[in-house]
């Protein structure tokens, strides 16, 4: 992409990620297409096959009640009483990339519903079951969803996703970046939760001082002409 835009690197069952949803919603509100975001998946825990442990689950509920309190964001804490979860993040993931088709608003919808499913809910979006239901309440046609998401190219959409986290060394999720031009310039913007009070001003300052050199470039061009 050309002009400005943010990629969002994520996961649907981040719990980080979904203490960031806020953030995110509260950026396009305020930015809207000067700032498109695009979602790349960044590959949390994806093919696990082991069910957790008592010792996981102590772990989710720790990481869970942090991101409640610093976000606010609600979950359903009835979720560490399943037994035998595999915490495989690849199926919700591609569910995304799916969605991810319909368009770059549609991407970020997507995830969000999913997230509160996941977190607030307490569904299973390992299940395909439940993620096609999910995507019904979002207008998409069921047996379209589930061939687009049984399809080899999703499966390799969605691992490619997980290939560029690696190749530009994301590691951690959230991770937001902005960047513009042929070239792909990128600045970090976050690496980690951080509240929209700090997000929101730095993009803001971000714009404004691409828009000045934006246009001092126009401008020496034009007089060069």
């Amino acid at each position: 992409m050309r002009e400005p835009h943010l990629v969002y690197f994520a996961d649907p069952m981040c719990s980080w990620c979904w203490g960031f949803s806020p953030v995110i919603e509260a950026i396009a509100e305020q930015f809207g297409p000067l700032l498109p975001i695009r979602v790349v998946l960044g590959g949390l825990r994806p093919w696990t096959k082991e069910p957790m442990t008592e010792h996981d689950r102590a772990n989710v509920r720790n990481h869970w009640q942090h991101v409640h309190e610093a976000s606010g964001q609600p979950f359903d804490f009835a979720f560490l009483d399943r037994e035998h979860f595999v915490y495989d993040t690849e199926p919700s993931s591609r569910a995304v990339v799916v969605l991810r088709r319909r368009g770059v608003a549609m991407a970020l919808v997507a995830l969000r519903r999913i997230q509160y499913a996941f977190y607030a809910e307490n569904k299973d979006i390992t299940d395909i079951d439940t993620l096609t239901e999910l995507v019904a309440g979002l207008g998409v046609d069921p047996a379209d969803f589930r061939n687009e998401f049984n399809g080899e190219a999703a499966i390799e959409e969605t691992r490619d996703d997980f290939a560029i986290a690696q190749a530009i060394g994301v590691r951690g999720f959230p991770t937001l970046i902005v960047g513009e031009g042929e070239n792909n310039q990128y600045t970090l913007v976050t690496q980690g939760f951080q509240p929209g009070a700090h997000i929101l001003p730095a993009l803001a300052q971000w714009i404004n001082k691409n828009t000045a050199v934006r246009s001092s470039d126009a401008h020496h061009g034009r007089a060069q002409g």
